[in-house]
Parts: structure tokens; C-alpha cells; sequence
């Protein structure tokens, strides 16, 4: 099995949802993770991030350890949740996916988790 990241997209300035929708997309995130955990080994990890104006970025150049306030990534799409699945193949993360993006009402990327090396 490989692991996959499916990581939410939000966008900065993106217009508002109502609590009812918020609180619909809850209810359908709950249900898909009840789904993930029940499927077996396919669960890993989820969470939802406080909005990207929130993040610090540690940078180390040299000897010297720079803190800054704000996001690494000048953009206005920003990671806002995520999920860490083990999938059988990208098909199969893909379906996921589609689960997620349709429980969570925004764009969801699929990447694969990098090979461990043997040794």
C-alpha cells in the first residue's frame, strides 16, 4: 500500500459559507471519515488547519535560525485540511478523493507520499 496525501484547497478571499453550509460540510467529513476508519487500514490521519495567516515559517541559513511570521507561500491557495490515506493504487486514492472533495465542498489534490528507501 502507498500512502497518499489528500490535501483541501482553500482559497484567500474566497467568498464566505454560511453556518449551515459550514456546518453540512462538517456532517459530511464526519460521515467520509467514519467511512475511512471503517474501510480497514486505508485510515492514516486528518485535520483540518487554522487558516494560513496563522502559519510561522523556521528557515535556517547558516548558523542562524530566521522566524517569520505569515505562510512560506505567497498565494492565495493554501492548504486548509487534509487526509492521509493508505491506498492500494492512485485509482483507488482517487475514488477517495472524489468522497472527500464532494464531503468537504472545495478542491482536494491527490499526491502520492514519497518511496522509503530500503536499508
Amino acid at each position: 500500500m502507498t500512502q497518499y496525501l489528500l490535501s483541501v484547497a482553500t482559497i484567500d478571499g474566497a467568498p464566505q459559507r454560511s453556518p449551515e453550509e459550514m456546518q453540512t460540510a462538517y456532517e459530511q467529513v464526519g460521515r467520509l471519515n467514519a467511512e475511512l476508519q471503517s474501510a480497514g487500514s486505508t485510515w492514516v490521519f486528518a485535520g483540518g488547519l487554522a487558516p494560513a495567516s496563522s502559519a510561522t515559517v523556521v528557515r535556517a541559513e547558516g548558523d542562524q535560525i530566521l522566524v517569520t511570521d505569515g505562510p512560506f507561500t505567497e498565494s492565495k491557495e493554501h492548504i486548509g485540511g487534509f487526509w492521509v490515506i493508505d491506498a492500494p493504487d492512485l485509482d483507488a486514492a482517487l475514488a477517495w478523493a472524489t468522497k472527500a472533495a464532494r464531503a468537504c465542498m472545495e478542491p482536494v489534490e491527490v499526491r502520492p507520499f514519497q518511496e522509503r528507501p530500503e536499508g
